[in-house]
């Protein structure tokens, strides 16, 4: 995950991320970066459009503490498909495809969520294999 590290870095989103919480992060693969257009990572990563960074990685993050056992209840309990709100005021919607759970953002991207339930002091983690691009 270091290039989400740099990413949460150079947006100064460090000490906002190591607050108190809880946050519930939807953390991209350094190969869900690695994927997106050539230049991408670099173009987020120049000072001028830390804004634009901000918003992408705000839009991997939910307030709360959603485990995956909750998330599952709330596909479930919806018909299918759970929408919800990111710290961004993007939304995102979880679906369960061949028993596996996926996260798609607002442009119809979806990535697979491979761990779930990673544990920090202030929320949790939840690996995907795409990157959630906001609209």
């Amino acid at each position: 995950h270091t290039t989400l590290v740099a990413a949460v870095q150079a947006a100064g989103l460090v000490e906002t991320l190591q607050g108190d919480g809880p946050f519930t992060v939807f953390a991209p693969t350094n190969d869900a970066f690695a994927a997106l257009p050539d230049g991408t990572v670099d173009t987020l990563l120049m000072p001028e459009n830390k804004d634009m960074l901000t918003k992408v990685l705000t839009a991997h993050v939910v307030a709360g503490d959603v485990r995956a056992a909750d998330l599952l209840k709330a596909i479930e309990d919806n018909g299918g498909a759970y929408e919800f709100e990111t710290v961004s005021g993007d939304m995102l919607k979880a679906e369960v495809r061949d028993g596996n759970v996926f996260i798609i953002d607002e442009n119809g991207n979806a990535g697979q969520v491979t761990a779930a339930d990673l544990a920090q002091t202030n929320g949790v983690i939840h690996v995907v294999n795409a990157v959630l691009v906001p609209k």
